[in-house]
């Protein structure tokens, strides 16, 4: 359920109210609106506690969550949830790009596309250390070392980094050098590493899994928020379908259900999503109009030499036009990605 506090509730009134529903034995989640208070109580409730709450000073009223997600949903917030990653803020006007390589392959090749994509206007660095594969004969990465090298391209080029993380055990070392987890489409509902994740307040993009529902993907979300990390960004990266065109199938249609259902933002992979580098430009174009809060895109700087998802990956020129294209779709729907 949700307490909503009155408008103007003092900080002490706050603190009681919070106090009381412990006592109830309910796990608490605040947020802070731009008019109101409204405290998130996950447990048990009964008439008699909720008749006790309404009568408590501060409060204004007591409103069930219908859905089963819910930190997430918009019953728990109303106004967008804005989450800042190194400086860059996700769900507010500008529409953020995480860019770079699948893969880590070497301290030479993640630099020169650091400095690259940076040129271009992306806004955070992209490369995974850990790559878990289909098969398990296919390059799995550089592990930490590859995390040194990204955290050295941080330091040159400023871009914050974002990194997946496949291990629970792995979450407190990649901790320390990403500025944001990935968590793969395959671990989705790996429900001991979102919890791992949800212990941190390191900022949480969640890829949608390769069959998930919507509902689905947001319950994911809600195991990393109601273990005590409200960073979470969601990212739509294309589902499983019939159609062998394309990679996969980029569900645009949950960019607006996702904003419609829930407070958090929405970033889409159009690389992933077609699996096609030709495709790329004109999906994000499309994402962008659709109303996503960020795009992540992969770009090589020799794509016929990556050691993973070569096939998808823009060279940094290709990806510099789609930048352009993209920042005259955003500034047309209001928003903007370069500037």
């Amino acid at each position: 359920m949700i307490v909503v506090m009155e408008p103007g509730a003092s900080e002490e009134v706050i603190d009681q109210v919070i106090r009381r529903l412990r006592e109830f034995g309910f796990d608490v989640h605040l947020s802070r609106g731009v008019e109101r208070t409204v405290i998130g109580a996950i447990g048990e409730k009964t008439a008699e506690k909720i008749q006790q709450l309404e009568a408590t000073p501060g409060v204004e009223k007591i409103v069930p969550i219908l859905q089963p997600y819910k930190l997430a949903g918009k019953e728990f917030k109303s106004e967008r949830s804005q989450i800042e990653v190194n400086g860059v803020v996700f769900g507010g006007t500008r529409v953020p790009v995480i860019a770079g390589p699948c893969a880590v392959e070497s301290r030479e090749q993640l630099l020169e596309t650091a400095r690259r994509v940076k040129e271009a206007g992306a806004a955070l660095l992209r490369g995974g250390a850990y790559k878990p594969r289909t098969s398990p004969y296919s390059f799995q990465g550089l592990a930490e070392e590859g995390l040194k090298i990204l955290a050295e391209a941080r330091e040159e080029t400023g871009l914050g980094i974002v990194t997946e993380v496949v291990n629970p055990r792995d979450v407190e070392t990649v901790g320390r050098y990403a500025d944001m987890f990935q968590i793969g489409a395959r671990n989705m509902q790996n429900f001991s590493l979102l919890t791992e994740v949800g212990k941190t307040r390191v900022p949480v993009l969640l890829k949608r899994g390769l069959s998930a529902t919507i509902n689905e993907w947001l319950m994911a979300a809600e195991y990393i928020i109601s273990a005590g990390n409200p960073n979470v960004i969601l990212c739509e990266r294309g589902i499983r379908t019939f159609e062998t065109e394309t990679r996969n199938t980029l569900d645009l249609s949950a960019v607006v259900a996702v904003h419609e259902l829930s407070h958090l933002p929405v970033v889409v992979d159009p690389s992933h999503g077609t699996g096609k580098w030709k495709y790329v430009t004109d999906m994000a174009k499309a994402a962008v109009a659709a109303g996503a809060d960020g795009l992540i895109v992969e770009v090589h700087p020799r794509p016929e030499e990556a050691l993973s998802d070569g096939p998808q990956s823009l060279r940094p020129e290709v990806f510099q036009r789609m930048m352009e294209s993209v920042d005259t779709v955003a500034r047309a729907v209001g928003r903007y990605v370069l500037g």
